[in-house]
């Protein structure tokens, strides 16, 4: 097979450990520069020409669309679709995914576990919003972070309403939610490929630090999780759309809930923590599901 990552850099460690492993099972390789392809938009023959060259013949696509870069990102994955080209995430699903107030919203439709959300344009009813969510402690969120980055921690009323403003000076779109105390500082990371959860671990933010994310200085640990865990990250990246997904849940006294939904998950932290070759797993998948036309949207999204 002729599979294509889409990444900006072939050097990054998920990206050059997808390379290796398929080139392991004897496919051709190549990192695309999404930024870098000017795209032909036509009727019959749509193309995409990339340092100068129509690139051609690739039966798969596996997007590493990093969040900076998702509408144009996007869009190259859009034209691949409409080539023909099997994506692991689809466009419609990458996009989806990225925009965390619509990825609630259809999770919350489904019935999916979710911590108490509220979300707002104006400051003038902050009160009514952090009561909607139970009071403080709350969390507050950037719509566009990443990485744990723009997540704020509030313990009193004060503070909340000060961050809440602080954030809306920013322009910024912006999400509360309730502090599930119990999860005491850990969430759990379920790696989804398909139908299946393939490795899961449980990530613990440092002393006095309340982010798990690794990126933070957090640690990890392979971690056995429950069949309800197993069965809400299976559902939440179907809800996405998604065939390749990180989710990550949190442990609360009235079951999982689900944080986020990742449509580019790291494989650094998850294939270290559980020694799982999540990387061939994720080209083997690709061997057994690609063919030509087989996306659903097929560009339409």
């Amino acid at each position: 097979m002729k599979i294509g990552i889409l990444s900006r850099k072939a050097e990054l460690y998920s990206t050059a450990r997808l390379v290796d492993a398929a080139k392991n099972r004897g496919h051709k390789v190549f990192v695309i520069d999404p930024l870098r392809c000017y795209m032909d938009i036509t009727s019959h023959k749509p193309a995409i020409y990339y340092k100068g060259e129509k690139l051609e013949g690739f039966d798969a696509i596996i997007p590493r669309i990093g969040a900076s870069i998702t509408f144009y990102g996007t869009a190259v994955v859009r034209q691949f679709e409409m080539m023909g080209v099997y994506s692991i995430n689809e466009s419609v699903s990458i996009s989806r995914a990225r925009d965390k107030l619509r990825s609630l919203q259809l999770l919350a439709r489904k019935g999916i576990g979710l911590p108490v959300t509220g979300f707002a344009h104006s400051t003038q009813f902050t009160d009514d919003l952090i009561s909607m969510v139970g009071g403080t402690p709350l969390v507050v969120k950037m719509i566009e972070g990443t990485h744990g980055a723009g997540v704020v921690l509030a313990e009193t009323q004060k503070t909340a309403q000060s961050v809440i403003q602080a954030f809306r000076k920013l322009k910024a779109n912006i999400l509360i939610q309730e502090y599930i105390k119990e999860s005491n500082s850990s969430d759990i990371r379920c790696w989804v490929l398909g139908p299946k959860v393939v490795a899961s671990m449980l990530r613990q933010g440092p002393e006095g630090e309340f982010r798990s994310n690794l990126h933070q200085g957090g640690t990890a640990r392979k971690i056995k999780i429950t069949p309800e865990e197993r069965s809400t990250a299976i559902r939440a990246a179907k809800i996405m759309g998604l065939h390749m997904a990180g989710v990550d849940m949190l442990r609360s006294n009235h079951g999982p809930v689900v944080m986020e939904v990742n449509a580019s998950p790291g494989l650094k932290g998850i294939e270290n923590i559980t020694d799982i070759d999540v990387a061939d797993l994720v080209i083997n998948y690709i061997e057994k599901n690609a063919s030509p036309g087989k996306n659903r949207t097929k560009g339409k999204g």
